[in-house]
């Protein structure tokens, strides 16, 4: 059954008989756990937590009986969810899985309500073409942030659990010593902004939003990457602060798990602001690449439009993209590269080896989802990516093959062979090793977490092959061999796969992918597990309903096997 649909857009037949409109309408909250009919075996070692975190619906009727939509998948209302596994016992022979929802913006869907509009600062929602010209001129020079507190903020892009630096907003110490049986104290959901939103891990209730300001008086700036990253050893976090203006500033820093301090690692000024959704850790450094999605006129444009994508200037063929090495003991920026120019949502890892020329020299592989340009921001508006939609025909087929990534490969030549003097003066070039074709490639990329930071061979995502108007597919890529393996199904759309690895397996692919999949034909979804050497569907849990297609997500072990990393 469709949603209820705009009356200014024409309703199409499904594209290529593959639905997808309820995905993005998913909003119905599971407040109370619900148990799920598990079909097939869900192994024991993948008992834990599963949260995924995303838009839930993205129009809402007003008391004045208009309709408020949302145009852009970026900024539908968040919501998140939760799976709870639990292994076999001695009362039950098969895993059993729980399901518990919550949208996380009820403040501000009544504000919508009431007033009929949203103003705050956005994604991709289009201005209103009524707005005068001298409104929009005092929006520019009047002083103010572009994030408003006095609106509930709509953070909700990946989730991280215990964070360290922050200070949790939970009522009740006792309750934070005694932790929740999800098995993490706080979880915290992020976004592309400074701000991050405190949820309760078991209800999933908002509880509070912290600035990054908190954990360093000089993280002044509105923006960060959502993927914030972490050590796999340590635990340390490790993210950007960016300062958008005239000369834009990017402040990397690192919060120590060990301590809960914070310290400014590098500041990288000869930069142009960027939207920057991601970058690399390895063991000895922090990696940030500043690809296209430069923020036009010093930044004012985001001012201008209240909006990130028009904001961005287009990708410039002319204007390399510019690869900031940071070392993490406390030297600054110690090598600095340029490349050809790309567009990038997701950094996969990053390693250092010896160079094959030279050991002496340390040389940075690094593996990420490029695009040749930044049409793939705009194919995420709604009007782009239902499958009753016109626009999604713009799309279909090779029609669309600027909006599909490919994965790259880049080799960044001897971080340890400059002098501290010429590491930003002297850029060098960043070595393109190899590309892979775009059926190969994928989106939402993820590793065993073993891997993290250190050479791996697979890669799992999902993929975009034109048989639907969005994902259509599961991909294991093989670095060595450059070949891969599938799962797809007619009509079924999967979100982002989650390795969990076998804790008495012995390579690298040993461990099973848990994903939300949309059953377009039934309206339903389910949680999916496949085996990640196989590709093979292992088991489902059936939901009688409807999860919205979110973005990313973490498993918390029960078995309490590491930490839960973030990358």
């Amino acid at each position: 059954m469709s949603p209820q649909l705009s009356a200014t857009r024409e309703v199409l037949e499904p594209y290529n008989d593959w639905p997808n409109d309820q995905g993005f309408i998913g909003d119905h909250d599971y407040r109370a756990p619900v148990e799920l009919v598990v079909i097939g075996t869900i192994p024991p070692y993948a008992a834990g937590t599963l949260y995924r975190n995303g838009p839930g619906g993205y129009q809402i009727d007003t008391e004045g009986g208009s309709k408020v939509a949302m145009d852009h998948w970026f900024d539908g209302f968040s919501q998140v969810h939760r799976f709870q596994i639990i292994p076999p016992t001695t009362s039950s022979s098969s895993t059993r899985v729980l399901y518990n929802s919550r949208t996380t913006v009820d403040k501000l869907i009544e504000h919508i309500r009431k007033t009929g509009s949203r103003k705050a600062f956005s994604f991709g929602q289009k201005r209103d073409p009524c707005e005068s010209y001298f409104k929009k001129i005092m929006t520019v020079f009047l002083p103010s942030r572009m994030i408003d507190f006095n609106v509930e903020l709509n953070i909700g892009v990946t989730l991280s659990v215990d964070l360290p630096g922050f200070r949790s907003f939970q009522e009740s110490d006792k309750q934070r010593e005694k932790g929740h049986a999800s098995g993490s104290n706080t979880l915290w959901s992020k976004t592309d902004a400074a701000v991050l939103k405190q949820l309760d891990p078991e209800t999933l209730e908002p509880l509070g939003v912290a600035k990054q300001q908190v954990l360093h008086p000089e993280l002044i700036g509105d923006f960060s990457a959502a993927h914030g990253k972490s050590d796999p050893k340590t635990g340390d976090f490790f993210n950007y602060n960016l300062e958008v203006g005239r000369q834009s500033t990017y402040r990397i820093f690192r919060v120590s798990a060990s301590t809960g301090e914070t310290e400014i690692l590098a500041k990288i000024t000869d930069a142009p602001g960027a939207y920057l959704h991601s970058f690399f850790l390895t063991p000895n450094h922090v990696v940030l690449c500043i690809w296209a999605g430069h923020y036009a006129y010093s930044g004012l444009k985001l001012l201008w439009e209240k909006n990130i994508l028009d904001a961005m200037a287009p990708l410039d063929p002319s204007n390399p993209a510019r690869w900031y090495v940071i070392d993490r003991q406390g030297k600054g920026v110690v090598a600095s590269y340029e490349s050809d120019p790309f567009f990038c949502f997701h950094t996969i890892n990053a390693w250092e080896q010896p160079s094959p020329s030279d050991p002496q020299r340390i040389d940075i592989i690094a593996d990420l989802c490029a695009y040749e340009n930044c049409d793939v921001l705009k194919r995420f508006y709604y009007d782009n990516l239902l499958s009753t939609s016109p626009g999604s025909r713009a799309f279909a087929g090779t029609k669309g093959d600027s909006t599909r990534p490919y994965i790259s490969r880049w080799r960044l030549e001897g971080v340890n062979q400059s002098s501290p003097t010429k590491a930003t003066t002297q850029a060098r070039r960043a070595q393109l090793e190899w590309t892979a074709p775009r059926p190969h490639s994928i989106e939402l990329p993820t590793i065993n977490p073993e891997y993290v930071s250190r050479p791996h061979r697979y890669v799992y995502g999902v993929n975009d092959h034109g048989r639907s108007s969005f994902f259509d597919g599961i991909v294991k890529f093989d670095t060595q061999t450059r070949t891969s393996l599938y799962w797809r199904e007619q009509g079924q759309s999967p979100g982002e796969a989650i390795f969990i690895p076998d804790p008495d397996g012995t390579k690298e692919d040993d461990g099973v992918l848990l994903s939300v999949v949309l059953d377009g034909l039934k309206g339903k979804s389910y949680l999916l597990c496949l085996d990640a050497r196989t590709m093979m569907e292992m088991g489902r849990a059936r939901l009688e309903s409807v999860v919205g297609f979110g973005f990313h997500g973490t498993h918390v072990s029960a078995a309490g096997r590491g930490r839960t990393v973030d990358f």
